[in-house]
């Protein structure tokens, strides 16, 4: 078994092979940038080295860099982790030429799975079933049009390099296949180096279905089961589990032999991902599933697999990459119970996810029996613009899907965090949403229900009380003494009354709070009163009685949003005058504005050009992703502040559009 390894990688993925190696007895080094120095996954390794300065381009990227620190360190070999250089064969070959072992797959298997064309050709030879589609080598625009339309629409357009979902965009009709091209290529291109695409058949109602397998040195594959990554947002996932809702043993079977095959196709070698898109418009059927990519590394919603198999996959790979045969065979393997992941990240459901940024001013974790909580940060942490906006993975385990269910979803609930937004809330509603704890998903599913699922519905008049109460100072009381010790908390006599306005859900919601005294208020909200008594409060949570029902909520302030958990369900708060509006596509008097610190990709005007409401007048980065800042009205620019490749802070004015030519 190695002595060292290096992890050239960031956040929770680092951390998370790090204490896998260190329950092996195996030494850690981690690599950071200077945006990470005093990051969790650099304090969990026994040495870290800086490789650069905050863009991943010129650190985590940074083949060389990374090289000389693994020799530095002396290091016998380097972990990718996912992500950055995970899937590139360069980055493979030149570990290698520095004597050192790659932990993972060899690079011919990962170019031969690193183009998508390519490897629909792979598997096509294999016997993999694949969608219909186009991967030939012309990529003139007309001639993808005349491909696009013999299929029919909708379809896909994807980038033959990379993965993560960049780059993808759907496309309806003919109108919209041009522009939705061009965004692809672009987004490749800048994503991935390379702005080649191919087209596939969309399925209008698709379960995306992934096969985890794992091979050997000496000729030995097998696989772990599935995984259900169905849950999409933007083809990015959102939550996982395994097994599959509703799977069959036939097309477990099925799905299996044919994971194995791709995988033998490219003599593969350590853990791998080959994913499929499953037709499920008449139930789920063993002839109805086709090959969309293999991600010949470890997976974000790897814990999934782990969780119901008992197995330690980082283990795994490192004893493959010690030479090592698989740890068991295909009959020693078997399910146990069902897991369900959630990604939490800083992000704004209100505002259309919007990536956010910050210090970490708070964050709480409660981890209970079943549960598993993976992260890169400590509270104090700060998010930066330069990595993906993930915070942690939230994991469930139960004999049932289930128990798995309200396990994720009580985790959800006493989850903490402070600084910023994020899809909390969001990802709470998903998992206790009808249709998905009967296991009715689709790729489509969170596309449908976005409403419901952002807006979600009335809020309860328990959590409004709760949140007036905090806000009104009713919870608040010196340290060491008694909330019966306060007159704030406490009237005989005579009653106050206390109005807010909330921000819930991105709409206005006005409340009134009167103190009756002797611990009796009433709460008014849409015109209904309600009268509660407030029984006791401390260590975060408050208990009051609605008509002799004593119900306990759960209550967190970061400074801008007040959290109030009940009954499973997580309600934010936010004072209506503390809520900023940049970002937004409403007029502010002609100013275009960015909504968060990125860089300035493109600028599509001048001044002087005319522009309708609407139009894309600049595009910036962060965060892994590409924003569109549209004109929020028609008119003359009348200045552009930005170039092509600056970077701005959050607020900042990129052009101002005029009524007329003055």
């Amino acid at each position: 078994m190695f002595g060292k390894i290096l992890i050239a990688n960031r956040g929770e993925i680092a951390v998370r092979i790090a204490r896998t190696a260190q329950r092996m007895g195996i030494k850690t080094v981690t690599i950071y940038s200077d945006a990470d120095a005093q990051a969790l996954h650099v304090r969990t390794a026994e040495e870290a080295f800086r490789i650069g300065p905050p863009p991943a381009r010129e650190s985590y990227l940074d083949i060389d860099a990374i090289i000389a620190a693994a020799r530095r360190s002396g290091a016998e070999a380097i972990h990718p982790g996912y992500g950055f250089l995970s899937e590139n064969p360069d980055f493979v070959e030149t570990v290698e030429r520095a004597k050192l072992v790659f932990i993972g797959p060899p690079a011919a298997a990962i170019r031969a799975m690193g183009l998508k064309d390519q490897a629909r050709i792979l598997m096509q030879k294999a016997g993999v079933p694949v969608l219909p589609g186009y991967n030939g080598e012309n990529q003139d625009t007309e001639h993808l049009a005349r491909e696009a339309a013999r299929m029919g629409f909708p379809i896909l357009i994807k980038p033959v390099a990379g993965g993560g979902g960049k780059g993808m965009h759907r496309v309806d009709k003919p109108d919209n296949f041009a522009i939705s091209l061009e965004s692809a290529r672009r987004e490749a291109a800048a994503a991935f180096g390379n702005d080649r695409v191919l087209l596939e058949k969309f399925l209008g109602k698709a379960r995306h279905i992934e096969i985890q397998v794992f091979a050997d040195g000496h000729g030995n594959t097998l696989h772990l089961f599935e995984r259900d990554c169905s849950l999409q947002r933007r083809h990015q996932k959102v939550v996982e589990e395994a097994p599959a809702p509703g799977m069959t043993a036939n097309l477990r079977a099925a799905m299996g032999k044919a994971a194995i095959a791709a995988a033998r196709a490219v003599g593969y070698v350590g853990a791998g991902t080959v994913e499929f898109i499953v037709d499920v418009s008449k139930g789920l059927s063993p002839n109805a599933f086709f090959f969309m990519e293999m991600n010949t590394r470890l997976q974000v919603e790897h814990p999934v697999t782990e969780m119901i198999t008992g197995l330690d996959m980082v283990e795994w790979q490192l004893r493959i990459a010690c030479g090592g045969p698989l740890p068991k065979q295909q009959g020693d393997v078997a399910i146990s119970g069902h897991a369900i992941e959630a990604r939490l990240y800083a992000e704004d459901p209100a505002r259309n996810f919007l990536p956010q940024s910050g210090k970490l001013e708070h964050l709480q974790f409660v981890q209970r029996d079943g549960q598993r909580i993976d992260t890169g940060f400590n509270q104090g942490d700060t998010l930066t613009t330069h990595y993906d906006p993930m915070i942690a993975k939230l994991i469930a385990h139960g004999p049932t899907r289930a128990v798995a269910q309200r396990k994720l979803a009580e985790a959800l609930s006493e989850t903490q965090v402070g600084g910023f937004r994020t899809n909390r809330v969001f990802l709470s509603r998903l998992v206790q949403d009808s249709d998905f704890m009967t296991g009715e998903i689709d790729t489509g599913f969170i596309e449908r229900n976005i409403d419901r699922l952002v807006k979600g519905g009335e809020t309860p008049i328990e959590a409004i009380a709760a949140a007036l109460l905090h806000v009104g100072g009713h919870l608040s009381v010196p340290a060491g003494s008694s909330p019966f010790d306060t007159l704030t908390n406490f009237r005989l006599w005579h009653g106050e009354s206390q109005s807010f306005e909330f921000l819930v859900d991105g709409a206005s919601l006005k409340a009134n709070l009167a103190d009756l005294g002797d611990m009796n208020f009433t709460v008014t909200s849409a015109g209904i009163s309600t009268s509660f008594i407030l029984l006791d409060f401390g260590n975060g949570s408050v208990r009051l009685v609605f008509g002799g029902r004593i119900v306990r909520l759960a209550f967190f302030d970061d400074g801008a949003l007040v959290t109030i958990g009940f009954g499973g369900a997580i309600h934010e708060f936010a004072i209506a005058e503390s809520v900023a509006s940049h970002g937004s596509e409403e007029d502010n008097d002609g100013m275009v504005i960015t909504p968060m610190p990125g860089l300035v990709s493109i600028v599509n005007v001048k001044p002087g050009d005319r522009v309708a409401k609407g139009d894309i007048i600049a595009v910036t980065e962060a965060m892994k992703m590409e924003f569109a800042l549209r004109a929020p009205r028609s008119g003359m620019i009348a200045m552009v502040k930005v170039a092509a490749g600056e970077q701005v802070e959050e607020g900042a004015i990129i052009a101002t559009i005029g009524d007329d030519d003055a």
